[in-house]
């Protein structure tokens, strides 16, 4: 595993960034209207907007048509998207999607694997496209580009970008694996021998390589191991944490090849601003993989990491990453029939208030829930996830309001309907009007989750106005109404 760090600076505006009005083109501006109001006035929208989904027989997703007055039908309105990433003519494909704020600016990181095929074995190297936010719009790079061409370990593959921003220094760290040849994930855990290895890299404008840190945090009895994929964390305390999983072996009894090994979260943490690293204890008690991290109340950090047991598993861990308390499964958070990626972040709950004028800040319209459910908490969780049960299906946006309480998750409001896989979640903060606001990036596609990587923006009171009202876990049907095009 590897890692590269360097210090970060703005990318300034000039020939490589594509400027543009109000929706022109995938990679001009993105322009989102925030505001006390949930709809889009009709006005504001162009008449056609390359990169907005489209489907046929079915309303324009940045534009869905209004209930009719009096009906109790919840229509969820999609935000706007923009591709990224697009898989190329010659086989050239683009997952695993990871994305970073850093300030000032802000800048937008937006990291993927380049892969010479969708196969997990054929990945290449890391790409990166910039953009910097400002107001409610985000200018992208005109083209992604190759990290370094020292984030390429020769002989290896570089997969699973985790980058962690570490705010005192103002320093990027990009952890990845770097794994051996074609060796696929199946055969390290079959054979107990590990291909993987944990690099690191400074980043900004330029990356610095690191040396490897693998050696440093292979344990005894693990068969091999991750990070992330998406991003990291920083503690107000300033530990980094940098998610990851291993596959424990549990027994090896059968003529001295493994037998069963199991997979488990844990995170690798610092406390000295990246120039050491640690390993935590693991999440022990369930099987758990992909994960990502958030601070919530009490003192306690926030696991959700995926499963193969039906739905997510969370844990928490009192000591900030060094060691987690038993996890649980989280029944409202289902998952896919051979488990997917997800991604989590916190934000502070915002303050119930009135409609003000226009200028004067924006009003939070506060989730109607039923009487039985759990108060609200200071901290709240966004999650990001496929919502279909059995394939990768429209990606879903779940809210939580008390994140100690596994049953405190809402239904999902589907930002993409069609085919979605692995996703990533940033917290932007205000936005003009005091606005609370999102990005995602994601996996998506018309036929396959695996022909583009989305990137969308969104703000609170837009989730609080379509996420369905209730706590139930959502249906279980995921066959698509249709195949939507980008246009």
């Amino acid at each position: 595993m590897g890692v590269w760090v360097s210090q970060v600076s703005c990318p300034q505006q000039g020939s490589d960034h594509l400027k543009g009005p109000v929706g022109e083109g995938r990679h001009g501006w993105l322009r989102f209207i925030w505001g006390s109001g949930i709809r889009r006035p009709q006005e504001h929208l162009p008449p056609s907007l390359p990169g907005a989904v489209l489907c046929p027989g079915v309303w324009p997703l940045f534009a869905p048509p209004q209930a009719p007055a009096g009906s109790h039908h919840h229509l969820q309105e999609a935000p706007w998207r923009t591709v990224l990433f697009q898989r190329e003519r010659t086989g050239l494909t683009y997952r695993v999607p990871a994305l970073l704020l850093v300030p000032p600016g802000p800048t937008l990181l937006a990291f993927a694997e380049q892969r010479l095929s969708p196969n997990d074995s054929h990945a290449h190297r890391l790409v990166l496209r910039r953009g910097t936010l400002a107001g409610g719009s985000v200018q992208v790079s005109g083209q992604h580009r190759s990290i370094a061409t020292g984030a390429i370990l020769e002989g290896h593959r570089s997969m699973n970008p985790c980058p962690v921003l570490d705010t005192a220094s103002g320093t990027v760290f990009l952890f990845f694996i770097a794994v051996l040849g074609h060796t696929p994930e199946a055969v390290q855990i079959a054979t107990g021998r590990n291909a993987a290895r944990l690099r690191e890299m400074d980043s900004g404008q330029s990356w610095a390589p690191r040396s490897p840190l693998t050696s440093a945090f292979l344990c005894a009895g693990w068969a091999t191991f991750a990070v992330g994929p998406g991003h990291g964390v920083q503690l107000r305390s300033g530990r980094l944490l940098v998610p990851a999983y291993t596959y424990r072996v549990d027994r090896r009894e059968c003529f001295g090849k493994i037998c069963w090994t199991s997979p488990h979260a844990f995170a690798f943490y610092s406390d000295d601003h990246g120039r050491t690293w640690h390993s935590g204890g693991l999440v022990s008690n369930l099987r758990s993989g992909e994960c990502q991290f958030a601070s919530v109340d009490g003192g306690f950090l926030y696991c959700n990491a995926r499963s193969p047991l039906g739905s997510r598993v969370q844990a928490l861990s009192p000591n900030e990453g060094t060691s987690f308390l038993p996890g649980e499964l989280v029944p409202t958070l289902a998952e896919t029939s051979r488990g997917c990626q997800g991604s989590i972040v916190g934000f502070p709950a915002p303050t119930p208030g009135r409609p003000q004028d226009e200028g004067q800040g924006a009003w939070i319209p506060m989730l109607r829930l039923p009487s039985a459910a759990p108060p609200q908490s200071p901290t709240w969780l966004l999650y990001s996830h496929p919502a279909g049960r059995r394939a990768r299906l429209h990606m879903g946006i779940y809210l939580s309001r008390s994140p100690l309480d596994p049953h405190s998750w809402t239904k999902p409001w589907v930002i993409y309907e069609g085919p979605s896989g692995y996703s990533d979640l940033a917290f932007l903060g205000p936005v003009p009007g005091a606005t609370p606001a999102f990005a995602c990036l994601f996996e998506s596609g018309a036929r396959v989750s695996y022909e583009e990587i989305s990137f969308c923006m969104f703000s609170l009171p837009e989730i609080l106005e379509n996420v369905p009202v209730g706590l139930e876990p959502p249906p279980s049907g995921d066959k698509p109404r249709g195949h939507c095009r980008p246009s």
